[in-house]
C-alpha cells in the first residue's frame, strides 16, 4: 500500500507540517521541579523528530505552579527562565525538519491535594538546596498517608462537585478571580512558547482535565457567565484563545484538544456530561474563534478506558468522533482513533475520517514509525500492544522521581545510549524464545555476536502464547511478532523443538549465555485435593490440554490471569466462580485493566467471592474458608483450576554456572513478572556483557 497521504505536507494555521504523523501529548515524568527542559526530555522528543514524526506535542505542561501542576517532573511554562532551554530544544527538534507544538494544561479536579502549593515551596527550597529534589520523594509516601487522610489542600474546579474517579482530591469551587488568574496565565504560557521559537499551543481541554471541566455540564454548575448554557461553558477556553490571539498573533497557531464526548454513557451514567452532538457544536464555535485544529479526543478520567483503551478495545473504534467534526468544520483535524499500522492511518486519511494521524503510545513503543512506514519498512515498526504500562509506571514513578516506561521498548529514556557493536562474532546462547529470550537475542545479534536461540517449542512465544489466549488479548501477539521479525532480521539463527542441555549448548563455546526458560504455574501441595484429576492450572486451561466446556469451575485467584482464565472459560459454555483470599478483586492490578474485564465477567454472571482462602478440593467442588470470620462453606464445581502464580525455572542456570563463565537468567527465569520487565531484564543483561 502506498503512503501518499500520510506522507503529504498539510498547513496548521501559517504552520507547514510535512507530513500528518502527529506525536500526541502523553506525560512520560523527564521534567525537573522547576519546570525546565531536561537533556533527557530533550533526547527523548529529538528521537521521534529523527524517526520521521511532522509535528510532536509536548506532554501536559504547566501555566500554573500552585493549583496547576500534574506532576514533579513536569515541563512547564509558568516563568520565563524556561524559555532558553525549551528554545534549544525546539532547535534540536527543527533540524530534523519536524514542528513543534507545546501542550498548555491546567488539571483542575483531576490534581492530587499533595500537590496544591506543593511545587513553588519546592522549586524555592531545591533552588537554595540542590540535593532537595531526592530528598523531597523520601516524605512523599508521608504526603500520601496525609492525602488519604484528606489532610492536605483542595484541589480546584469550575464547581464544588463528587470526587474524580481516578484522583479521588476533595475540591472546591474556583473564585471568578481565580478563573481571571488561570486565564492570562494560559495567556502568559503561550507568549512564552513563542518566545522559545516553537511552532504553535495546544490547549488540553479533554480528559477531564480544568478546561473540559468548565465545557462539561456535570463538573461546571456555575450560576454566573462561566456557566449554565454552552456558550457561558465555553467562555473560559474561547477567553484563553481570544488572548492567545491577541498577545501572540494570528499568525500563531493554536490547537484545541477537545473531548468530542465524555462517554459516561458507556459506564452506564448517560445523564452525566455531554455527548457528541455538543462536542460538535463546541468544535464550530472554536472554528469561528480562529483556532486553527481540532485535536479530537475523547471521555475523561472518569471514563478512563474510552480515551485511553485497553487491549480489548477495536482499532478505530471511536473514529465516527473525529468524523463527525471534521463534516462540521473546515480546519484541520487532527485524531488518535487507536490508530497502529501506516495501513489504518493512510486509510482514515483516505476516507475523510481526519487530516493528521496522532500517535501516543505507538511513538513511545517505536519512535521511528514514520520513517520505517516511509521507507517500506512496516514490518520492523515495535506495535503498541495497548498494555497501558506507560501510564501505570508513569503514575507510580512519579512518586519516587523517576519516569513511565514502555514494555516492547526498553530504551525510553535512554535515547542517548547506544549498544557498543563489539561482538566480532563470538557466540551468544539464548535458552528460550519468549519476550526476555527474543529481546536478548536481538540485541546480542546487533552487538555483533552470533546468536543463537534454543526454543523447546515449535513457534516463539513463551509465555506470552498462553497470555494471548484469552478473549480480547490478540493484540499481545504482536509483541512476539514483531521481536521475532527483529531477531531475524538482525541475523539470529532460531532452532526450534530443540530443547536445551548442557552439553548442547557448551557445544557452541559460547561467550554468553541467557538462560529465559520462563516459569511455571504454582500447584501447592499443601492443599488438599490439589493433586486430584478435575484440577488443573490455568497454564493447563489456556494452552489448550485441559479442554473444559458446559461445566461448573472454580477459579482460585482473582489476578489478571485468573480473571482472563475465568473470561476464557465462560465462552466456553462454562459457568464459572471466582475465589479470592483478599477483600478485593485484581488486588495490586492497574485499575483500568480492572475495569475493562469485570462487566464482561458480570454479563456472563461469574460469581466472585473475595475474603475466602481454598482448604480443600473434592471431586463435586472446593471448600473455603473466610478469612473475617473463619466460617467455611462449599462452592459446587465439576473442575478446579488454580490460578495461583508461577515460579522460575532455573533449573538449567544452576548447572550452567559452574561450566562456563557468563550465565546470565533473564525475564520469568529472573523473576516472574510482566512484559516490560522481561525487556528491561533482557536489556540489563546484555548492558553487561
Amino acid at each position: 500500500m502506498s503512503y501518499d497521504m500520510l506522507f503529504s505536507p498539510m498547513k496548521i494555521g501559517s504552520v507547514e507540517i510535512k507530513n500528518r504523523v502527529v506525536m500526541a501529548p502523553m506525560l512520560m515524568g523527564f521534567g525537573q521541579l522547576n519546570g525546565k527542559v531536561t537533556k533527557q526530555m530533550s533526547d527523548y522528543y529529538e528521537e521521534r523528530a529523527k524517526g520521521g514524526t511532522g509535528l510532536i506535542i509536548t506532554e501536559i505542561t504547566r501555566i500554573d505552579d500552585s493549583t496547576g501542576a500534574a506532576a514533579f517532573k513536569q515541563l512547564g511554562m509558568s516563568h520565563d527562565y524556561q524559555i532558553k532551554p525549551l528554545k534549544e530544544m525546539a532547535e534540536k527538534i527543527h533540524s530534523h525538519g519536524a514542528k513543534l507544538f507545546i501542550e498548555l494544561h491546567h488539571p483542575g479536579r483531576q490534581n492530587l491535594g499533595l500537590l496544591i502549593h506543593t511545587v513553588p515551596v519546592s522549586i524555592g527550597v531545591n533552588t537554595v538546596l540542590p540535593f532537595f529534589e531526592n530528598l523531597m520523594y523520601k516524605f512523599v509516601p508521608l504526603g500520601v498517608k496525609l492525602m488519604n487522610k484528606d489532610l492536605v489542600p483542595k484541589v480546584v474546579c469550575p464547581s464544588k462537585v463528587e470526587r474524580s474517579y481516578f484522583a479521588n482530591s476533595k475540591n472546591r469551587e474556583l473564585k471568578k478571580s481565580e478563573i481571571k488568574k488561570i486565564i492570562d496565565e494560559f495567556i502568559a504560557g503561550a507568549v512564552r512558547v513563542k518566545k522559545a521559537d516553537c511552532d504553535g499551543v495546544e490547549l488540553h481541554a479533554t480528559h477531564g482535565y480544568l478546561i473540559q471541566q468548565f465545557l462539561s455540564p456535570f463538573t461546571n454548575r456555575r450560576a454566573d457567565e462561566y456557566g449554565g448554557s454552552l456558550e457561558n461553558r465555553m467562555r473560559f477556553l474561547l477567553e484563553i484563545v481570544e488572548g492567545i490571539k491577541k498577545e501572540c498573533g494570528k499568525d500563531f497557531p493554536i490547537i484545541v484538544r477537545l473531548s468530542a464526548d465524555e462517554c459516561y454513557d458507556r459506564i452506564g451514567e448517560a445523564n452525566k456530561g455531554y455527548g457528541l452532538d455538543e462536542g460538535v457544536e463546541m468544535a464550530k464555535v472554536l472554528e469561528k474563534t480562529g483556532v486553527d485544529a481540532i485535536d479530537v479526543s475523547s471521555a475523561s478520567y472518569d471514563t478512563f478506558n474510552y480515551w485511553l483503551e485497553p487491549t480489548s478495545f477495536e482499532l478505530g473504534w471511536r473514529k465516527h468522533m473525529a468524523s463527525a467534526i471534521k463534516n462540521a468544520v473546515n480546519i484541520p483535524v487532527i485524531a488518535a482513533n487507536l490508530i497502529r499500522s501506516p495501513e489504518q492511518a493512510e486509510q482514515q486519511l483516505r476516507d475523510g475520517i481526519q487530516d493528521f494521524i496522532s500517535l501516543g503510545r505507538p511513538q513511545i513503543a517505536d519512535p521511528h514509525w514514520a520513517n520505517k512506514a516511509k521507507e517500506g519498512r512496516e514490518k520492523e515498526i515495535k506495535r503498541c500492544i495497548c498494555c497501558l504500562y506507560c501510564i501505570e509506571s508513569m503514575q507510580e514513578n512519579a512518586f519516587i522521581g523517576s519516569h513511565g516506561h514502555c514494555s516492547v521498548n526498553p530504551f525510553v529514556g535512554r535515547e542517548s545510549f547506544k549498544f557498543p557493536e563489539d561482538g566480532n562474532g563470538k557466540t551468544a546462547v539464548i535458552i528460550g524464545a519468549g519476550v526476555a529470550g527474543l529481546t536478548a537475542a536481538e540485541l546480542m545479534a546487533k552487538r555483533g555476536f552470533k546468536t543463537v536461540v534454543l526454543e523447546k517449542g515449535n513457534r516463539p512465544g513463551g509465555q506470552m502464547l498462553l497470555a494471548a489466549a484469552p478473549p480480547h488479548k490478540e493484540k499481545l501477539n504482536w509483541c512476539v511478532e514483531d521481536l521475532y521479525y527483529a531477531a531475524l532480521n538482525a541475523g539470529v539463527d532460531f532452532r526450534f523443538n530443540t530443547t536445551a542441555d548442557i552439553d548442547l549448548v557448551l557445544s557452541f563455546n559460547p561467550y554468553a549465555v541467557f538462560v529465559a526458560a520462563g516459569a511455571n504455574a504454582v500447584r501447592p501441595k499443601s492443599i488438599k485435593g490439589s493433586d486430584r484429576e478435575n484440577v488443573f492450572t490455568s497454564t493447563d486451561v489456556l494452552n489448550g490440554s485441559a479442554d473444559i466446556k458446559n461445566c461448573k469451575v472454580a477459579v482460585i485467584g482473582s489476578g489478571m490471569t485468573g480473571l482472563e482464565t475465568a473470561e476464557y472459560l465462560c465462552e466456553k459454555g462454562n459457568k464459572v466462580s471466582v475465589i479470592e483470599m483478599a477483600d478485593e478483586i485484581a488486588p495490586g492490578t492497574w485499575m483500568q485493566h480492572r475495569d475493562d474485564i469485570l462487566p464482561r465477567l458480570n454479563k456472563y454472571g461469574v460469581e466472585i467471592l473475595t475474603n475466602y482462602k481454598l482448604t480443600a478440593i473434592h471431586s463435586d467442588g472446593v471448600h473455603i474458608e473466610s478469612t473475617k470470620d473463619k466460617e467455611i462453606k462449599g462452592v459446587e464445581a465439576d473442575y478446579v483450576v488454580l490460578a495461583l502464580g508461577s515460579k522460575s525455572d532455573k533449573s538449567i542456570y544452576d548447572k550452567l554456572l559452574t561450566r562456563t563463565k557468563r550465565v546470565f537468567l533473564i525475564g520469568d527465569s529472573e523473576k516472574v513478572g510482566r512484559i516490560a520487565n522481561a525487556t528491561e531484564s533482557a536489556f540489563q543483561a546484555v548492558r553487561k556483557v
